[in-house]
């Protein structure tokens, strides 16, 4: 067949099917422009001070790296000495370290001190919020109120201090607030402060971006699914179940049956098994993407199966969604 029949039989298909045409040539058009806004970066990294807390391991450990690699100034903020050195010793002279509790209002100021003395009149381009906690989690009958805001100190109400206290570097550099935030900031699968803490920091990260776009601050929000990371290190979480289990007074016990604890800690054996992926640097890309393009997402979801199940079941009536999650949670022994 020559161009001339090719041509015909093209004007052809579009003559025949004239809406079916125009929608894939709009998603074509879609595509292009979207991937051409994505492609965007801004410059002069070399120029550019980023902030990451919870650098000792995990996605503040790797993003630390690979923005050091491309010639960021990371100031790299640890919990710990060990994990402050470590780092230090696997990067360039160009990264600091710093160590900063999120919950204790005077590191946060020791260490919005030392960035100010950094970053100069240049500002700070970047606050990545990612220093966190998961546990305890499990039945909110198993909690107490502790257990709620040992997690919320760190999770919630250290990510709005941290941000407060640097604020003003960030608005002098015109820069970028990315906040760790998860699927289950979207669908509350499970007891404890984690889900309430990522609710809160979506509904944060919402209305700081709303606020500072006039102060041309950017906002990104990171809704990882579940990665093999500290937070998610089954005999962590075990021993923590297990102490909130042999706390509870007998008649909770009773509710939920003599096997129910076992059968729990199966569940959440099994569901980590096959939900957790190694590949980390599947966030830190999205990471590095809500700091170096021009035009960041407002959100990023990283893996599988936050892509194809915990945020389209956020989307789905509570009734489904309520349904799916029962799969991987035994039921009490009281449950009619």
């Amino acid at each position: 067949m020559g161009i001339e029949g090719l041509t015909s039989h093209l004007l052809e298909a579009v003559a025949s099917y004239p809406v079916l045409t125009f929608a894939l040539l709009l998603a074509t058009l879609s595509s292009t422009c979207w991937y051409i806004r994505d492609s965007s970066k801004v410059d002069a990294f070399s120029l550019k001070h980023v902030l990451i807390t919870g650098c000792d391991s995990g996605f503040g450990n790797l993003l630390a790296r690979r923005l050091d690699l491309q010639g960021f100034h990371v100031i790299a903020a640890c919990l710990t000495q060990k994990g402050s050195a470590d780092l230090a010793c696997s990067t360039s002279p160009r990264l600091k370290t710093l160590l900063l509790d999120v919950t204790d209002s005077e590191s946060i100021r020791r260490a919005q001190h030392f960035v100010s003395r950094e970053v100069g009149e240049r500002g700070l381009w970047g606050l990545v919020n990612n220093a966190g906690r998961s546990t305890p989690i499990g039945p909110c009958d198993w909690m107490r109120l502790e257990d709620f805001t040992k997690v919320l100190d760190v999770n919630l109400l250290g990510v709005i201090e941290v941000t407060l206290q640097f604020l003003p570097l960030l608005k002098k550099a015109r820069g970028r607030v990315v906040n760790m935030a998860s699927v289950l900031g979207r669908l509350g699968i499970i007891g404890g402060g984690y889900c309430p803490s990522k609710w809160g920091v979506e509904a944060f990260s919402d209305s700081l971006r709303r606020d500072m776009q006039q102060f041309g601050v950017k906002v990104s929000i990171i809704e990882p699914g579940f990665f093999k990371t500290n937070l998610t290190q089954l005999d962590l979480i075990e021993a923590d179940l297990r102490r909130l289990w042999t706390r509870l007074p007998q008649e909770v016990k009773s509710s939920y049956g003599v096997t129910y604890f076992a059968d729990y800690l199966k569940a959440q054996d099994l569901s980590m098994r096959i939900l957790c992926s190694p590949h980390i640097a599947m966030v830190t890309r999205c990471m590095e993407q809500a700091l170096t393009a021009r035009f960041p997402h407002t959100r990023y979801s990283a893996g599988w199966d936050a892509k194809l199940l915990w945020i389209p079941l956020s989307y789905l009536p509570s009734c489904v969604s309520d349904f799916a999650v029962s799969f991987f949670l035994p039921a009490p022994a009281a449950a009619p």
